[in-house]
Parts: structure tokens; C-alpha cells; sequence
């Protein structure tokens, strides 16, 4: 009995000591965050004052109001509304295409072409962004949607996900569609498309939050302001006013309010995602 109940103690001190090290170590994670809220509603003397201070001394609102008026971000938004969204759409749409492919149909150099897509996994973006932007520049799509768009309306790890998960859907399934008379087409959207709702709306969430926050790209793509993305426009906000940092906060709070809003909306429905990639059983 004396034994049970230490062995229950150290139990219940280890789970305390595991919980204690998780809740440091999320605080530890916030606490960027967190400063970067306080900072947003300081004045600039308030954030460069020694000791640094952690909270407002006053609520300054004007911050976001002057970040919209004389930064005019919400032009920097809406690009990157634009290009993220757009990018969104084609990359589940194109992905499932091509899952769908290398997944239910037999062909010569298939499993050659996956091979090819999964060793791209392999090269930085970094190394393929010269050649990028040459086929760009060679298409005249320097400073446009299309030139921001095009390099991420297929990426091979969108293929990867859902070809894994389509390969696990009952061939049955297919075999009786094509046994009624249904058309390719009419199987992939009528049978395809609902199965894949989990590994699409997963593939949707880390597209977003990837292409939300890409720099190096369109950075190298735009030249002027007319199709710049909130993460370059910051960038440059920084370079031409160095000291502004209660405006730079307040631009960054800004920046960082979408994905917030879609991590509160979809966390749910990302968890149960995550759970279906397994497949259909």
C-alpha cells in the first residue's frame, strides 16, 4: 500500500514537472507575440525607454490608424489576399488532379514522374529561384499576379498528400462508377473530390500559412508597390522609416491577424483533417 502511494506521488510529480516544462516553454514561445501587441500600441519613445517596458504605459490607437494612412497597407493585404488565395485554389485543384493520376491510373514512366516529384523535395527554393525567375522574366510576368502565383499553383508536396490519400480509397469504388457509365470526369468530382475533403482542406491550411508568409519570392518578382505582399511591404516600410518601430509593430500585427483568424476557425476542423489523411479504410 506504502508503495502504491509513492509510486502515485513520483506519477503525479513527473506529469507536474512535464506540464510545468510545457507551459514554460509555450510562454517562452508567446512571449515574441505578446511584445509584439504591447509594442503596437506604444509610442516609439516607449519602446526604445530604458528598462524596456513590457506593457503600454497608454493604449496608443492612432499606431494602426496611421499604419493604414501612411503606409497603406491594406493595399499590401489585399495583394496578398490575391496571390494567397488564388495560389490556394489552383494548388488543391491541381494537386488532386494530378494525386488522382499517379494514384488510380496505370501508365508507363508513372511511378519515373512520382519518383521525379518526391526527389524535388530534396532541392531548396533557394537553388530554384534563379531558374524561376528567368522563366518568368522570359514570360514577361515580372511584377505581376502571374508571376507570383504561377512557381506555387503545384507543389510536390500537394501532390505527395493527396496521392497518398487517394491511393487508399477502394478501387471498388471507381470500378462501379465506371461499370455504370460514368465519365472520368464525373468520377473525380462526384467520388474523387467529396473523399479527398480532408486531405484537401489540410493541403488548403498549409498553403495558406506557407504562402501567407513567403518573402524571398516576391521580393525577387516585384519591382514597384502595385503588386507587393504585405511581408515585402513591411520590408520596405522598415528601409525607408528605421525608427518607426511602434508603426512597424502595428503593421506586423496586422500582417499576422489572418492567420490568426484561420487557426481559431479551422483548428478543429484541421485536427480532424490530420486524423483523416490516413485514408478510407
Amino acid at each position: 500500500m506504502v508503495i502504491d502511494r509513492r509510486k502515485g506521488s513520483r506519477a503525479a510529480a513527473r506529469a507536474a514537472a512535464f506540464y510545468a516544462l510545457l507551459l514554460a516553454g509555450a510562454l517562452l514561445m508567446l512571449l515574441p507575440v505578446l511584445w509584439m501587441v504591447s509594442a503596437s500600441f506604444m509610442a516609439r519613445s516607449d519602446i526604445v525607454s530604458s528598462p524596456v517596458n513590457l506593457l503600454p504605459p497608454s493604449l496608443r490607437l492612432q499606431n494602426y490608424q496611421e499604419i493604414f494612412t501612411l503606409f497603406n497597407i491594406g493595399h499590401y493585404l489585399l495583394n496578398s489576399i490575391i496571390v494567397t488565395g488564388t495560389v490556394i485554389v489552383l494548388n488543391v485543384v491541381f494537386c488532386t488532379m494530378t494525386g488522382y493520376s499517379l494514384a488510380k491510373f496505370r501508365y508507363p514512366g508513372r511511378n519515373l514522374v512520382f519518383g521525379f516529384i518526391l526527389g524535388t523535395f530534396m532541392i531548396p527554393f533557394t537553388v530554384l529561384a534563379i531558374p524561376l525567375y528567368l522563366l518568368v522574366r522570359s514570360l514577361d510576368w515580372i511584377d505581376s499576379y502571374q508571376g507570383l502565383i504561377a512557381p506555387f499553383a503545384l507543389t510536390a508536396f500537394g501532390v505527395f498528400l493527396m496521392r497518398q490519400f487517394i491511393a487508399n480509397i477502394p478501387d471498388e469504388y471507381i470500378e462501379a462508377a465506371r461499370i455504370d457509365g460514368a465519365s472520368e470526369a464525373r468520377i473525380f468530382l462526384r467520388i474523387i473530390t467529396p473523399l479527398c475533403r480532408p486531405a484537401m482542406a489540410t493541403l488548403a491550411i498549409l498553403t495558406f500559412v506557407t504562402n501567407w508568409d513567403e518573402f524571398l519570392w516576391p521580393l525577387i518578382v516585384t519591382t514597384t508597390d502595385q503588386h507587393r505582399t504585405i511581408t515585402v511591404g513591411l520590408a520596405y516600410f522598415l528601409e525607408q522609416h528605421q525608427n518607426q518601430w511602434h508603426l512597424l509593430m502595428a503593421g506586423a500585427v496586422v500582417a499576422a491577424v489572418p492567420s490568426v483568424i484561420l487557426f481559431l476557425v479551422a483548428q478543429r476542423k484541421f485536427l480532424e483533417s490530420a486524423g483523416g489523411i490516413s485514408g478510407i479504410k
